[in-house]
């Protein structure tokens, strides 16, 4: 399989995420871009296609069908754990599992998967930096992660399987910006619950650094696994000093308690286990990704900090 010229298209799914949106914004211009997406993409760039389909039940053909594509770059793990599990597990494993097999058909070169430093999971053993052997235990006690740790592995084994494909899994630390995450949600909150007894060291990126990772995990010659993580970690109090917030601190069962409550009322936009995330450190080492893809994060602390207050919406 030869390597894609600069003048073949990148296929970005999940492109109309916030995220996505600006991962496209920045590719087309240095190339062709296809996005796919069931969602509406109407302040696309003129000279971006875009194919609103599902990837569980649409035909890829139409996109890819002869076109020159040099690259496949998903993004499309959806994280609502709002959604029902079986259809979250049914999008997500089994939509990415569709994906490799149009990349096996179409001979794309290039796979570049955004996972999740979350995959590792929070726990109180793990060690102060994990590195990219480290096993991904996010599963064993917050469920909805499990597809985001199954779309991982499936991508690990593609990756040794499939040597003629340049395959690239990216695990980012808590990325922060205009997104709607847990960890950009929970920092934009005026009033931010602690455990009592806690305050671990935590990592963050800033969103537009991730989207510099991913252009330069398309670039060919790139291949393996990579974390990725922003400017020096710094402790959850202090994070939320930077910000300007309040916090209350609370005991972990009274805290656990009262986030079932609030997210069965739907008030809270995140569940209780991910209170695990402001107990335990979970924290990566990038050091491979600065020296093999050439990355480092070029937003500081508090521009990184200060993005989860950035095109605020109601």
């Amino acid at each position: 399989m030869t390597q894609g010229s600069e003048s073949d298209a990148i296929v970005v799914t999940g492109a109309c995420g916030r995220l996505g949106k600006r991962l496209v914004r920045q590719l087309h211009r240095e190339g062709p871009v296809i996005a796919l997406d069931r969602r509406p993409f109407p302040d696309k760039p003129k000279d971006v296609e875009h194919y609103p389909v599902n990837l569980l039940k649409s035909n890829l053909s139409e996109a890819f069908k002869g076109r020159a594509i040099r690259a496949l770059v998903h993004l499309g793990v959806a994280h609502n754990p709002r959604d029902k599990s079986e259809h979250n597990h049914m999008w997500n494993v089994a939509g990415f599992l569709k994906l490799l097999e149009w990349v096996q058909r179409y001979q794309i070169p290039k796979l570049v998967l955004l996972s999740s430093a979350n995959a590792y999971g929070p726990r109180a053993d793990n060690a102060q930096f994990l590195s990219e052997d480290a096993p991904l235990l996010a599963s064993g006690a917050f469920s909805e992660m499990r597809d985001l740790v199954e779309v991982d592995i499936t991508a690990q084994s593609f990756l040794w399987k499939h040597a003629d494909t340049e395959t690239v899994i990216l695990r980012p630390s808590h990325i922060l910006g205009t997104v709607r995450n847990a960890p950009s949600n929970y920092l934009r909150l005026k009033v931010a619950p602690t455990v009592l007894g806690f305050d671990p060291m935590m990592q963050v990126v800033h969103q537009d650094d991730v989207v510099q990772a991913l252009r330069m995990a398309v670039r060919p010659g790139m291949r393996g696994i990579f974390n990725i993580s922003g400017p020096p970690p710094l402790r959850l109090s202090k994070a939320l000093k930077l910000l300007g917030r309040s916090k209350v601190a609370v005991p972990y069962s009274a805290a656990k308690l009262a986030m079932d409550g609030f997210w069965r009322m739907r008030i809270a936009s995140f569940p209780a286990p991910e209170l695990d995330y402001i107990r335990f450190v979970c924290m990566v080492d990038d050091s491979k990704a600065r020296n093999t893809l050439g990355y480092f994060p070029e937003h500081g602390l508090l521009a990184t900090l200060r993005a989860v207050d950035d095109e605020r919406w109601d």
